[in-house]
């Protein structure tokens, strides 16, 4: 059983030296820069992890955990031209550095090239293929459902809840499934797993929500605020529309609906409402919830304490991402 650094370096590595053709030249080559942005790789880590919960070695699921991992960027790159960002992980998106066409075309030949990897799993494939396809149907709907939103004055936190379920926590949940059934577990202990991860998604989906506001754009990666400047509904936006007083309500969307406001000072503003609904408090309260329900589901599975604490030591890293 390896340590999680030494898995993450396996990932590392294997994306270090992954093939991706030449040409056509701006349909890979985007593709590799996608890729070599790296990230903490936390989907495939977590898909062998699971494995090894099962099995001797992790790599029967290789295959699952380059699917996954490829598939989730193809998700951002998309999601980037969406929500028109500039910047993931620190560096120019795809669609910036070079353009939406060709953004766009390169994450279809990413989504494509993510299901031969699933499909070249050697256990359980059938069944891989079935919760990998879900995964990818529910993903697009949670990113249909956070357009929806756009024009939605009126989204309640369940509806936001079981936007990102679909939109992140199941390519989470699928992780652990996937990375589960190939090392030969049960269905009872990889829907175990796969509850867990649906847990463990919407806690990290809403330390996202959290961080875009109250983190540092150098551990952040991305624009601080970028989520206000957008109107984006977030837990922290639609929490603080639906418990505010009338005044702070009427506020709010007034600096929400005003177009000659400059995108720092709209921040400072929308931020100093937060502060003062204690939004900030409440956010890192449902994160340490979602990550408490989390760990009550791998507590569950049946296998030894050292391969449960490993799991959970690599889920606290990523919660203890700084504030």
């Amino acid at each position: 059983m390896l340590h999680v650094k030494q898995l993450q370096d396996v990932v590392n590595s294997y994306f270090a030296n992954y093939h991706i053709p030449e040409q056509p030249e701006l349909l890979y080559k985007p593709i590799a820069y996608s890729l070599s942005m790296g990230g903490k790789r936390i989907r495939p880590v977590l898909c062998l992890m699971a494995c090894e919960m099962f099995s001797d070695s992790y790599l029967p699921a290789m295959d699952a955990a380059a699917g996954i991992e490829i598939f989730h960027n193809f998700t951002l790159l998309h999601d980037d031209i969406m929500d028109k960002a500039d910047l993931r992980r620190g560096k120019p998106t795809v669609h910036k550095l070079w353009n939406k066409n060709i953004a766009l075309l390169s994450g279809d030949a990413m989504s494509i090239i993510a299901y031969r990897h699933i499909a070249a799993t050697k256990n359980q494939t059938a069944e891989c293929l079935e919760v990998f396809s879900n995964t990818a149907l529910q993903i697009c709907e949670g990113q249909q459902i956070d357009m929806d939103f756009e024009n939605n004055d009126n989204v309640s936190i369940s509806q936001y809840l079981e936007m990102i379920q679909k939109k992140t926590a199941v390519l989470i949940a699928c992780s652990l499934k996937l990375g589960a059934l190939v090392g030969g577990a049960g269905n009872r202990e990889a829907d175990l797993l796969y509850d867990a991860g649906i847990n463990y998604g919407l806690a990290f989906q809403l330390q996202d929500d959290y961080l875009d506001v109250y983190g540092k754009k150098d551990v952040f990666g991305k624009n601080i605020g970028g989520d206000i400047t957008a109107n984006k509904k977030t837990y922290l936006l639609i929490e603080a529309l639906n418990s505010a007083d009338f005044v702070n309500v009427a506020l709010l969307k007034k600096i929400l609906r005003n177009k000659s406001i400059s995108s720092s000072e709209k921040i400072e503003q929308v931020t100093a409402i937060y502060n003062r609904l204690k939004i900030d408090v409440l956010c890192r309260n449902k994160i340490s919830e979602y990550f408490t329900l989390g760990l009550q589901r791998l507590e569950e599975i049946n296998i030894n304490d050292q391969q449960k604490n490993r799991m959970i030591g690599f889920v606290e890293s990523i919660a203890g991402r700084k504030f």
